[in-house]
């Protein structure tokens, strides 16, 4: 359990594709009990949604009380003829091991329980207590795993005071960044409804794309926000826009758009939905490209749950963890909240929680691979964090 390669190597070959386990969850509890961790592997559902197997063990008692997050479900590798070596083989070459959730994020808690394995070989267990929650379901709809394991052991009485997400936080080398906070996600659809009828007749029609097109405006421009001092700026992206129209001669009866929000803490959910909704309401009264028509009649849906922004303030947590980067790399990391979401979104709802593991480049990529330099260096560096973390 002390080399992350073999970790890693082990989990690899667990083609582990959402939301399926083949097995990676039994490989990682095999690993985590001969150090004396308590296992349990946890299962929930829900209507319209696939069963997810969970892990959850712990080591110790007492506090401190650091928990280890991650999954160990990956996405589909694409075309499998496409891949230098076969995306479940974990094969090794020119120092670089390839495989599918090499980086994302099987590595990191390969790393990680190798972390564990050689601080206990060095200095016994530690005075407090360390778990690790793995989910199958972080590259899914996120229903049935990180969010229900929390509930559950909080149920039973856990409580956690910080928490390392190992997703690959570094974009170019390890040592690079640190994830402190993450903006919150919302989306979104617009349908417009108009009078559908013959384009060489339009007074006896309504275009719904004329009404669309000052709605759509009205959310690009002008900007949310300028960004704040943790956070870069507000940002709103339109993803689809669908007429479903074949004839070239019919002006259609509907028109929609999809759109996500990546924002700050500017907003909450509840402000920024309520911004949206007032430019829609004042731009659907603009009739430029309608004169002579009333307000457009159109319908806006939320897509749920939305996910929340959230900035991490816990200085200890924060700290030691930059300082282990620092100490292992010689540099000390860039706190960042850019990217994506992530379960930590769930996390920070029982405790302080930041992000980091390895170099993140080829994630979600044909060929994903990690410098076997750099399993080792994490490894290293979750190590010296577990030293200063129970440091007496």
């Amino acid at each position: 359990m002390t080399d992350p390669i073999a970790n890693l190597t082990a989990l690899i070959r667990c083609a582990s594709v959402t939301p399926a386990d083949n097995g990676a969850l039994s490989a990682l509890e095999a690993m985590l009990e001969p150090l004396g961790f308590t296992v349990d592997q946890v299962a929930f559902e829900a209507a319209g949604t696939p069963t997810i197997n969970n892990l959850y063990a712990r080591l110790g008692s007492d506090g401190p009380h650091l928990m280890f997050a991650g999954h160990t479900d990956v996405v589909p590798p694409g075309n499998e003829a496409d891949w230098s070596h076969p995306p479940f083989d974990a094969a090794i070459d020119d120092g670089m091991l390839f495989g599918r959730g090499a980086v994302d994020m099987k590595g990191g808690i390969a790393c990680f329980v190798a972390a564990i394995a050689r601080h206990i070989s060095a200095h016994g267990s530690p005075p407090g207590s360390i778990s690790l929650l793995i989910t199958g379901d972080e590259e899914g709809p996120a229903i049935n795993g990180t969010t229900k394991v929390l509930a559950w052991a909080a149920d039973r009485g856990e409580k956690w005071d910080g928490c390392i997400v190992g997703e690959p936080t570094n974009p170019n080398a390890l040592g690079d960044m640190i994830k402190i906070g993450r903006r919150g996600s919302l989306s979104g659809t617009l349908t417009v409804s108009g009078v559908q009828g013959h384009a060489a007749y339009p007074h006896l029609a309504d275009n719904p794309v004329r009404a669309l097109l000052p709605m759509l405006e009205s959310l690009i421009s002008p900007p949310f926000d300028e960004g704040t001092d943790a956070f870069p700026a507000t940002n709103l992206e339109l993803t689809t826009v669908d007429v479903g129209n074949p004839a070239r001669n019919v002006i259609p009866a509907q028109a929609s758009a999809a759109f996500n929000v990546r924002f700050n803490d500017t907003w909450s959910t509840e402000s920024l939905k309520a911004e949206i909704e007032q430019r829609l309401e004042s731009a659907a009264a603009d009739t430029r490209f309608r004169p002579g028509r009333n307000k457009a009649d159109y319908e806006l849906s939320w897509r749920d749950p939305a996910s929340p922004v959230f900035l991490t303030r816990d200085e200890q947590l924060i700290e030691t963890l930059a300082g282990a980067v620092e100490a292992r790399t010689g540099k000390w990391p860039e706190l960042s909240t850019t990217g994506g979401t992530s379960d930590a979104r769930f996390i920070k709802d029982y405790c302080p929680v930041v992000e980091f593991g390895l170099v993140g480049q080829t994630m979600h990529m044909v060929d994903e691979r990690t410098a076997l330099t750099d399993l080792e260096n994490l490894t290293g560096i979750y190590e010296e964090f577990l030293q200063r973390w129970f440091a007496p």
